[in-house]
Parts: C-alpha cells; structure tokens; sequence
C-alpha cells in the first residue's frame, strides 16, 4: 500500500463534469490552508501533484486525484474564506451540496482540522451540514508534527470528544503518518460501508 501511483485526473465546476468512474471516491472538506493540498501530496509521494499555495482560496473547482485505480481523491474548495464575491460563494455552495449529496461514488468525505488551532465555527457548521444529511465522514488533524508528542492524543480526544467518529493524526513532514492513512482508506474501499 505504500507506493502509489496518483495522477491528476480533471478539474470539474459542478457534478455534471465529474468524472465517469466507479472507483471510491473521498472528497476533502475544509478551511481554505488546512493543507489539503499537502495531504494529497503526501500519500501520492510527489509534491507537485496538488498545487499548495500560501494564498488561501486558491481552489475553485473540484479537483479530482486517481490514486493507482483504488481509489479518487476530490480536493475540494476551501470554505471560510471570502474573498469572492457573495455570488460566486453561493453558486459554489449549490454545485458542491449538489455533488456532496448526489455522487454515488462518495465513498467517505474528510474534514480536515487544524491540529494547532481550536475548531473553527464554519468547521461545526459544516459538520452538521453533513450530519443533517447523514453521509459518512471522519477527521484527519493536520500539522500535528508542530504539536509536541506528549500533547497530540490529548488534541486527538479533544477533536474526537468535540465532532465524534474517527479522528486520524497527519502531518505532510512524518510519513508514518500517511501509512496509516492508506491504510484506513483500503480498509474503506475494501469494506463496502
């Protein structure tokens, strides 16, 4: 599982655009500079795969990542940052509910949370947006190799206690780390749920 081939597949504006595969599918939910970007490069093992960038807002679209023919990550925009204007928010908030609810690839979405910082208010209130409509999801925390190891379990439980199901420490530095995570996303794949 540790060596896999990720290639981009295509950028998509809407659900209408995705692509025609069958293969299980994790969209990445988060704040804008949560290091989605840097996750997906990570497990592919090639930092030029997802664009990272200083500058928060930088995905538009949803960007869809092929992962040796397992499984398709979907990078999607980051939410809780504004610097679009309320249109553009709003038309991106109606095709990515769209594609969130109406993709029957979706094997699991991922929230990502930022390890160093307390969750946010828009990390809630997209938590319960997918828990209204009950779809599958569970926590990466990211940027834990700035936590001193003998805080990260108490971040960890903190995370869990405050959103519940599985909370999954990374950090784009400690490969160990991504090991795990391959594996729990085979595991899924595997599981059929």
């Amino acid at each position: 599982m540790n060596q896999l081939n990720a290639k981009f597949i295509i950028s998509a504006e809407k659900l209408s655009q995705c692509p025609d595969f069958t293969l299980p599918e994790f969209p990445l939910l988060g704040r804008s500079n949560v290091g989605k970007s840097s996750f997906i490069n990570a497990l592919a093992n090639n930092k030029k795969l997802a664009k990272t960038s200083n500058t928060p807002g930088k995905t538009r679209l949803i960007n869809f990542f092929n992962f040796s023919d397992m499984f398709m990550i979907a990078d999607l925009p980051g939410y809780g940052y504004a610097k679009v204007s309320k249109e553009a928010q709003a038309k991106w908030q109606k095709y990515l509910e769209e594609y969130l609810l109406k993709r029957k690839q979706i094997k699991s979405l991922i929230q990502f949370i930022d390890a160093r910082h307390d969750i946010q208010k828009n990390d809630f209130q997209m938590r319960e947006w997918v828990e209204a409509y009950n779809l599958p999801i569970f926590t990466v925390a990211t940027k834990i190799d700035y936590i001193p190891r003998g805080k990260q379990l108490q971040v960890i439980s903190k995370i869990k206690k405050q959103f519940g199901g599985e909370v999954l420490p990374f950090s784009a530095i400690d490969k160990q780390y991504c090991e795990n995570i391959l594996e729990y996303l085979g595991n899924l794949c595997k599981n059929g749920q």
